[in-house]
């Protein structure tokens, strides 16, 4: 029978820091998976996988580490992905960072690995690590990894990458020779000892590169290289290792990396580096078992008789021997392996009893010093006798005294008010909370470095007795719902503002003196919120109103306004920014919640302000078609500049309704990304020969090793051209015009070298290297000590129209609001008129 308590307690709570946070309160176990994790219990060894960029790891070999070899398994990914491209939405830069944050989380999950990044921002392709070094705070990345290294205390490194530069990014070589310094730096007492009044110094045995022939194409010889079969059967899993890894990988869909899983014998390869060298295994001389803790021989046979006798259809039957390895294991001088090893038997410990302990929030978010109604549940779903002592909200010293006998799946619930610390920080990312640099996220906390989230907002711990043995369990607070197609859905309890102001526009770009409407929105998140929306601009410009009064009365309640904004006279670009003032409060910012349903819902609070620029351009055309690729924000940025945009859908296009287009536009990687193109394309080419024009933006090389970047017809363009994967990554790479006269310099715009100053990441991406005779080239560009690039924008007449191909990251330049940038892009959407 259920018992419902109710107990309302008001109870401050502060922030608890834990490694690692999950939106589902428990994670739920089979028997195989439990009897694997009693089997691991005696396996003292622990890797570091370490490489640039999520999906730079091999899956394959964590998974192995993880399920065969049953070691602690750790990915240090440098950055987070935020310098790439989204093939499922809108997300760029810090945004996208955060998609891949969760991608590799959820791949973790899946290989059984643990997820660490340092500060090092992705700031899009490098082609040497010197450059990478120049934009990265070398001695501060390497002193994140010695950080990790220092704190994971892994046996062994892995690199995915080696330090020879010119192969492959230079992201991911610069991780390879950082790690290589890192395996001496962390047993150096003299390197980052700062670092130590919260861990010890380490040295890993050895560190290796995970090779293979994509490094050496023909010439790939595996004498003398380590091999791993990690396509073995797992007859418990009933999966290889393989396809556990496929699924793993395949969590990475911001890339279009889904993978399907592979059976029979994998084998992957491994080079000496660093420390002693193996022979035949990288655990060579390694001691992963009990012995390596003096006095751990009971502990082993212990846990040795706990796996021997566990029952797959009564796991709590071994909560006994658990228990006695337990007091054995506390009975040893602390250590680290102590410490992780009594973490993960606790966990079985509350597996094999299926006890499920919830705390669950009435709203997803809370403003510091509200109160919260939490519902608590717990039950016990076997025979042993389990005692609830106490449940305990984290560091405030205060609980709930329960001491009740939890009896076999008899569900306890609890009703409990909580109230929030007044002090109690945002739930902003950690590593988005203060300004960082182009190359490095700022993060001033030495405890929250390496950790892929931030520690729950709200925790409860639960004391209990097993058979009269203390426990303690904690549990983050969640929200969750039900959803009625996907069923209980869960969500991190978040920490907000008690005001959100709402900007929807982040770019504001005025091609002519007419002012504009902006639109806010102010949501609060607390009663009583009644004050002033303040408006400030640049020099020269004004806004009208320059302000108004706002009054929201309850939580929940919205209320929207509208300001015109006038831009100054001049070509210029600025700032504009919303600042809410309650009484003696200021709000300035917004909420913003990026919500998939392969990773848990994310929210932060971006500033409210708005990149205002005004052009000096001419325009020509005025309805745009835009054939969207893998997505991007180009059409908004042509809206804004006062173009009518319309999306062409894949579905049913016709050459009858392309005609009324002054210019068709084709969005990044279309030509990778959509099947349907292979038929549309013949449609658009015949729009550019009866006067059309057609400007197509980048796609990536044919590769065999992304599913993604085949390209769906030989045929792009009217005429042949071949891609390479040839960059400009130089964002202030100097610009030759190769054709001074050509129109798209002169029309409607004179474009000068001001027009490519201000440009932000890269010029340009997979720039064609053959063409045709029928294209003329426009400009030409190159990195330093690389060949030029003439390829970036390739312009044919194709009957009576215009035919355009260009490699220019108009993608990133645009929505960045980079004035050339609009110049030059107007310049082709009006060619031929």
């Amino acid at each position: 029978m259920s018992r419902t308590r109710l107990s309302i307690i008001t109870l401050l709570l502060a922030v608890t820091t834990l490694s690692i946070t999950y939106a589902q309160p428990n994670e739920r176990y089979n028997s195989a998976e439990v009897r694997l994790a009693i089997k691991k219990l005696s396996v003292l060894g622990s890797v570091l996988y370490i490489a640039a960029h999520p999906d730079d790891e091999n899956t394959r070999l964590i998974t192995y580490f993880t399920k065969d070899k049953l070691y602690e398994t750790g990915y240090l990914s440098l950055t987070r992905g935020d310098g790439g491209q989204n093939l499922i939405g809108p997300e760029l830069n810090e945004l996208l960072g955060l998609i891949r944050t969760q991608e590799l989380l959820q791949a973790r999950r899946i290989d059984g690995g643990r997820q660490f990044f340092s500060r090092a921002k992705d700031f899009g392709f490098s082609k040497n690590p010197d450059e990478t070094f120049k934009i990265w705070d070398r001695e501060k990345v390497l002193a994140d990894m010695v950080w990790v290294i220092r704190k994971f205390r892994p046996d062994v490194l892995v690199t995915r990458f080696n330090t020879e530069p010119g192969k492959t990014h230079g992201h991911h070589t610069a991780s390879a020779i950082l790690a290589s310094e890192a395996f001496d730096a962390a047993a150096d007492p003299k390197r980052f000892p700062e670092q130590l009044q919260y861990i010890q110094v380490w040295q890993a045995k050895r560190l290796l590169w995970n090779t293979n022939a994509f490094f050496y194409g023909k010439d790939f010889k595996t004498e003398g290289l380590l091999t791993v079969d990690v396509g073995t059967y797992n007859p418990l899993l009933g999966e290889s290792y393989t396809e556990i890894a496929a699924r793993s990988r395949s969590m990475h869909k911001s890339q279009g990396f889904g993978s399907s899983g592979s059976r029979g014998s994998a084998l992957e390869y491994l080079e000496h580096t660093r420390g002693p060298k193996a022979a035949k295994d990288i655990f060579e001389d390694i001691d992963v078992s009990w012995t390596r803790i003096p006095n751990g021989e009971k502990v082993l046979f212990l846990l040795k008789k706990a796996y021997e006798n566990f029952k797959s259809d009564e796991p709590a039957a071994s909560v006994e021997v658990l228990l006695e390895a337990r007091e054995a294991m506390q009975a040893l001088p602390d250590s680290y392996w102590k410490k992780v090893k009594l973490e993960e038997l606790d966990d079985v410990v509350k597996t094999c009893l299926g006890l499920w302990t919830e705390v669950t929030a009435t709203d997803y978010s809370a403003v510091p010093g509200q109160e919260q109604l939490v519902n608590i549940e717990v039950v016990n779903r076997s025979a042993v006798p389990v005692e609830l002592k106490k449940i305990t909200y984290q560091t405030t010293g205060k609980d709930t005294t329960v001491n009740i006998a939890l009896t076999n799946n008899d569900l306890e619930e609890y009703k409990t008010e909580l109230t929030l610390l007044k002090t109690m920080p945002y739930s902003q990312p950690y590593w988005l909370a203060q300004k960082g640099t182009t190359g490095m996220f700022t993060v001033t906390d030495q405890q929250l470095i390496g950790l892929p989230e931030n520690p729950p907002a709200l925790t409860a711990t639960f004391s209990v007795n097993v058979k009269g043995k203390a426990f303690d369990f904690t549990t983050p607070v969640t929200y969750s719902k039900t959803d009625p197609v996907k069923g209980e859905q869960y969500r991190p309890f978040v920490v907000t503002p008690a005001l959100y102001v709402n900007l929807p526009e982040k770019l504001m770009v005025f091609a002519e003196d007419k002012p504009k409407l902006l639109e806010a929105l102010l949501k609060a998140d607390a009663d009583s919120m009644k004050g002033n929306l303040q408006v400030t601009l640049p020099r020269g410009w004004r806004a009208e109103p320059a302000s108004l009064p706002f009054n929201l009365k309850n939580k929940g309640d919205e209320q929207s306004f509208s300001f015109k904004i006038y831009p100054s006279a001049q070509a210029m670009v600025g700032e504009l920014k919303l600042i809410a003032v309650a009484g003696k409060d200021t709000f300035d910012q917004g909420l913003l919640t990026i919500s998939y349903d392969h990773i848990p819902a994310q929210v932060l609070f971006p500033e409210s302000v708005c990149k205002v620029v005004k052009l000096d351009v001419v325009k020509k055309g005025q309805h745009i078609g835009y054939f969207m690729g893998a997505g991007d924000d180009v059409p908004a940025a042509l809206t804004n500049i006062g173009y009518k945009v319309t999306t062409i859908k894949e579905d049913g296009v016709k050459a009858e309704m392309l005609k009324d287009f002054d210019a068709i536009v084709v969005g990044i990687r279309a030509y990778n990304t959509k099947e349907k193109l292979k038929y549309i394309n013949p449609l658009l080419l015949e729009y550019v020969k009866n006067g059309g024009t057609l400007i197509v933006q980048y796609n990536t090389l044919p590769n065999p090793r992304f599913s993604d970047a085949k390209l769906v017809t030989d045929s792009v363009g009217p005429y042949p051209f071949k891609l390479s994967s040839e960059r400009v990554t130089a964002e202030d790479a100097q610009i030759r015009f190769l054709n001074p006269k050509h129109p798209l310099l002169n029309m409607p715009n004179k474009i000068t070298d001001k027009d490519f100053e201000g440009w932000v990441q890269e010029r340009g991406l997979y720039f064609p290297n053959d063409w045709s005779k029928q294209y003329e080239t426009v400009i030409s560009c190159n990195d330093v000590g690389e060949t030029p690039k003439d390829g970036g924008i390739l312009y044919a007449k194709y009957g009576k129209g215009v035919y355009i191909y260009t490699t220019y990251s108009w993608f990133r330049e645009l929505p960045a609001g980079v004035p050339g940038a609009y110049r030059l892009f107007v310049n082709m959407i009006s060619a031929g008129k």
